[in-house]
């Protein structure tokens, strides 16, 4: 059943923040930029915010797709149709993943993936990047489901896998300051992507497209066979951007067109260049497809890259050096874990005579979709599959990589879960983490002991997020769901948005974005 909005939140709530009037004021801190997906490489979605406001009210939205009546709102930006690319928050600008189902340049018609970015203050459209649909359709590039990939930022640089199965580096000023880098075929893009740029004519774009610095086709350059949608976020090291290439099945979710594509690759950030690749054989064992982003921190004393792959192993990559070998005059940096662990229950693999289970059954095994997150030099990851299989057995892990490699190195392991697809908030020794069947846990770090289950009665995509002493989660039915961070379960309201919430929240510099799957509102004082 869905809860009435919430216009104003619970006395316990609105304790914690002094107050003026009757709106909370915001404090000085207000957490900072949010350049990435889960704020920081680790990718634990956590802001250091304090005092930020949820006495808010979001509106309602008229016929053309403006808001009224809203309470709290800083700006809000109409976004197209469907909406998963989460918003990151850098340099002055909102970034997003959208479609183009509202365009904001008539002259691009039909369906786009569109990444959007946004003055930060003033919610001001600044520039996008419309990229055309392969011609394969669904298996490759499902319809209307727009950039995926939340935008990654360094410096004056933004980095993001397109629908197309490209890494592409854009000018975070657009085309204002000019035409940057080498890349100066922005126009025979739009017409067909990396991988026509040369044998296309060019269409016309305007100030407000976007400036391609790089671009790499993994479908060109590897062989990569995207299942439905390549998506995940990249991550940053100081050489390097590690990408999930979304490897993955054909139509019959069973045969896998490539086994050897790379389901994991590095390529140079200046250059865009190949830098390495995966070489753990994980496309060979791929369940469905390679979605997951990866996390980096030092674990055992080493920077490492921690990759949820597509056969429900987690592995840790060297973040600096990779293996050379040799064919002939031809040379290969590979990447070889340094540890793996298979956080798919063997249970959910196979039955009591030890015969396979079949994916995408309720019992069945899971890969890793949510980013594995590093705490405390462990590694937390919960496993799921895409949605349109359904809700089944989920588990979710916890792992010491100074304990070694396989099975000797999970701590615990909670099993009450569901499939989930979503990325943990882990804070004071505490795990937040929710289920697609619409469940927030909040467990012990060290032990894996449940503290509290609060059911959201609506499937969730979305991940926790945890700010100044609460939980926020969005849901399927578009209710902002704020939870009491704690061992004690208290649920301090629930928002009501016009539609769904799959992207998960952020905040940056004393603002809360929540991204609905047709609107970004941006919620703070003006």
């Amino acid at each position: 059943m869905k809860k009435a909005i919430l216009h104003t939140l619970s006395l316990a709530l609105l304790a914690s923040f002094p107050i003026q009037g009757n709106l909370a004021v915001a404090a000085d801190d207000g957490g900072g930029d949010w350049p990435t997906w889960g704020r920081t490489a680790d990718r634990n979605m956590e802001s250091p915010a304090k005092g930020i406001s949820l006495d808010i009210d979001p509106g309602k939205l008229d016929p053309e797709g403006k808001v009224t009546d809203a309470k709290g709102l800083k700006w809000y930006a109409a976004l197209g149709s469907q909406a998963y690319g989460s918003p990151t928050i850098a340099d002055g600008r909102v970034f997003v993943g959208t479609n183009n189902e509202k365009p904001r340049d008539p002259s691009i018609k039909g369906d786009h993936s569109v990444a959007m970015a946004f003055d930060e203050k003033t919610g001001k459209f600044l520039w996008q990047l419309a990229v055309p649909k392969l011609d394969a359709g669904k298996i490759n590039d499902w319809e209307y489901l727009g950039i995926a990939s939340s935008i990654a930022v360094e410096g004056k640089y933004g980095y993001f896998v397109t629908n197309r199965c490209e890494i592409i580096c854009v000018d975070l000023m657009g085309m204002a300051d000019g035409n940057d880098g080498p890349f100066k075929d922005e126009a025979k893009y739009l017409a067909g992507g990396l991988e026509k740029v040369n044998s296309i004519d060019p269409m016309p774009i305007n100030e407000e497209f976007a400036d391609i610095v790089w671009g790499y086709d993994m479908r060109t350059e590897l062989g990569v066979f995207p299942h439905n949608i390549t998506s995940s976020t990249v991550t940053i090291t100081d050489k390097y951007i590690f990408v999930a290439t979304s490897n993955g099945v054909d139509w019959s979710h069973i045969n896998i067109p490539n086994p050897q594509a790379p389901s994991f690759v590095a390529v140079d950030k200046k250059t865009g260049k190949l830098a390495a690749e995966e070489a753990e054989g994980i496309s060979e064992h791929i369940m469905h497809c390679n979605w997951s982003s990866s996390s980096y921190g030092v674990l055992n004393g080493k920077e490492t890259v921690v990759f949820g792959g597509g056969d429900g192993i987690v592995y840790g990559f060297d973040a600096n050096e990779f293996v050379t070998e040799k064919d002939g005059d031809e040379e290969f940096h590979l990447m070889k874990a340094l540890w793996k662990v298979d956080v798919c229950p063997k249970e959910y693999r196979f039955d009591k005579e030890g015969n396979p289970i079949k994916y995408a059954t309720y019992p069945g095994p899971s890969e890793t979709i949510g980013s594995p997150v590093i705490y405390n030099g462990k590694v937390y990851v919960a496993i799921g599959q895409d949605p349109e299989h359904g809700e089944g057995i989920g588990a979710f892990t916890c792992i010491d990589p100074t304990k070694g490699t396989g099975q000797d190195a999970i701590v615990w392991q909670f099993k009450e879960i569901s499939r989930s697809i979503s990325t943990p908030s882990i804070v004071d020794g505490l795990v937040y983490i929710s289920d697609y069947s619409g469940r927030v846990f909040c467990l012990d770090a060290e032990t894996g002991e449940k503290y509290w289950m609060h059911d959201t009665l609506s499937h969730i995509w979305s991940s926790t997020l945890y700010v100044d002493g609460k939980v926020l989660i969005g849901n399927e039915d578009g209710e902002l769901v704020i939870l009491k961070a704690g061992k004690e379960l208290e649920e301090l309201g629930a928002i009501e948005f016009p539609s769904p919430i799959y992207s998960s929240c952020a905040v940056a510099n004393g603002t809360l974005y929540v991204m609905t799957q047709s609107h970004l509102y941006a919620f703070g004082k003006p």
